[in-house]
């Protein structure tokens, strides 16, 4: 296989980890507008794994894009699909963990140039996610403990395998077959221009200062969140209120029981400590 066919860049992350901030930094930074780009515009500059609309078209036929082995038979081919596109870059978003789910290799490194992992503090992450699906505190905590973990599919997106929130860790952090910058939500929000400048340069972008600020201002979570206040974010559950609901850093410390984070430490404490959350 080609060198050149190395092409997607992975913007991984467990759900609820920063994910979604920083597609929109670069897509206001890449599209260097006057103004914010619109929230619902940020898949102009990238894709997202799942996406069952492209399952289908890549299909050809009517499909169950809820159906793990359709979707999956039918992945390699969609990530061909992305390579074959023709731009030298493709930012890809997953949160499928890097491993193989029934034999098929969901990241694969023969079509990888590049990881971003975004990682956050998974007593954050549980709160936020379990509001983001309508769960408990307690079935989340439980959840992300579980290696066989995964996202069921729906007429929107098709399944995701997620395995724990340590698993998904260790996957992506260590061992790699090719290049991994990994991005804490924490470091990114006591200083957003460190590691968003890692970010652009890791990827080959110049790096201009005035177009940092304004990309930075431009996703900041007052920004995005006033956007959805006023026209709504599509990628917003339908089982949640808002997609932005806080963005805070150590939330969890106010309204995480606490028997809860002690779980989360018991399960997690290895992988936390490696990344400075003990």
């Amino acid at each position: 296989m080609s060198e050149t066919r190395k092409n997607i860049v992975w913007l991984a992350s467990y759900p609820k980890s920063g994910n979604t901030w920083v597609r929109i930094f670069l897509a206001n930074y890449l599209l260097n507008r006057s103004e914010p780009i619109p929230i619902n515009e940020v898949h102009r500059v990238g894709i997202g794994d799942a996406i069952a609309k492209t399952y289908r078209m890549v299909a050809r036929r009517p499909i169950d894009v809820t159906d793990p082995d359709t979707t999956l038979a039918l992945r390699p081919d969609v990530l061909n699909a992305i390579v074959r596109n023709g731009a030298d870059v493709n930012l890809v978003k997953t949160h499928n963990r890097r491993d193989t789910a029934r034999g098929i290799d969901l990241i694969p490194p023969a079509l990888t140039r590049l990881g971003i992992y975004i990682l956050r503090d998974p007593r954050d992450v549980v709160l936020s996610y379990a509001r983001h699906y309508a769960m408990t505190p307690a079935a989340t905590v439980a959840a992300f403990a579980r290696d066989d973990h995964a996202i069921s599919g729906d007429s929107e997106t098709v399944p995701q395998y997620l395995g724990s929130w340590s698993q998904h860790v260790r996957r992506w952090t260590r061992h790699t077959a090719f290049p991994v910058l990994t991005l804490r939500y924490e470091d990114l929000k006591a200083d957003p221009a460190g590691p968003f400048t890692k970010l652009l340069r890791r990827i080959g972008m110049p790096v201009e200062p005035d177009r940092l600020d304004r990309a930075i201002r431009f996703s900041s979570f007052d920004e995005v969140s006033r956007q959805e206040s006023a026209g709504g974010f599509v990628e917003k559950s339908a089982a949640s209120e808002r997609f932005f609901h806080s963005g805070l850093s150590g939330g969890w410390r106010d309204t995480l029981d606490p028997e809860l984070a002690a779980r989360i430490e018991a399960d997690h404490g290895t992988v936390m400590k490696r990344h400075g959350y003990l």
